[in-house]
């Protein structure tokens, strides 16, 4: 999966991570740009576009839509660990 990030300098920024779902692409790659200080501040409400490879679909979510989703309810325990992992990674 391509995660993308636009800034509003008009600059755009990718990394491409390898995910099982939409949330977990955006958190990976929020979390590879950080890391790699290719962006200084990504606040709530900067969106992420996320690109899937094969089959083809691109989707836009923004930080907070992530931050809700880490803290929502788990449906189970390992939804629940993947929760808590990549809640760690944002912050």
């Amino acid at each position: 999966m391509r995660r993308g990030l636009c800034r509003p300098t008009g600059i755009r920024h990718s990394v491409e991570v390898t995910a099982e779902s939409l949330y977990e692409a955006a958190v990976l790659g929020l979390n590879a740009m950080r890391k790699h200080g290719w962006v200084e501040h990504i606040g709530p409400g900067t969106e992420l576009q996320v690109q899937i490879k094969e089959p083809a679909v691109t989707h836009v979510v923004s930080v907070a839509q992530l931050t809700r989703w880490v803290d929502g309810v788990a449906v189970s325990p390992d939804e629940l660990l993947k929760k808590n992992r990549l809640k760690a990674l944002l912050k």
